[in-house]
């Protein structure tokens, strides 16, 4: 069963996002891309950030909804750190 995008189609998945962001990564430390298409990269990368930042935060809201109908479960901040 393949999995469902959220409503705005043109959004990557969060893996799909993430693994792109990574490959960008790879490409400009690779030193071999010319200023315009760093520059071109780069602008690719905020824009992948901001859509993997906007599911974990989406993921983040729909974990504290399920686990507010709980009494018992108590919500703690993620650690950003390890």
């Amino acid at each position: 069963m393949a999995e469902k995008q959220d409503q705005n189609d043109s959004s990557p998945s969060f893996e799909s996002a993430l693994s792109e962001l990574e490959g960008l990564v790879e490409r400009m430390e690779s030193g071999e891309l010319t200023l315009e298409e760093s520059l071109k990269s780069f602008e690719q990368g905020i824009a992948l950030t901001r859509s993997c930042q906007q599911a974990l935060s989406q993921a983040e809201q729909k974990v504290e909804i399920l686990t507010s109908n709980d009494p018992e479960a108590i919500a703690e901040p993620f650690d950003s750190e390890p």
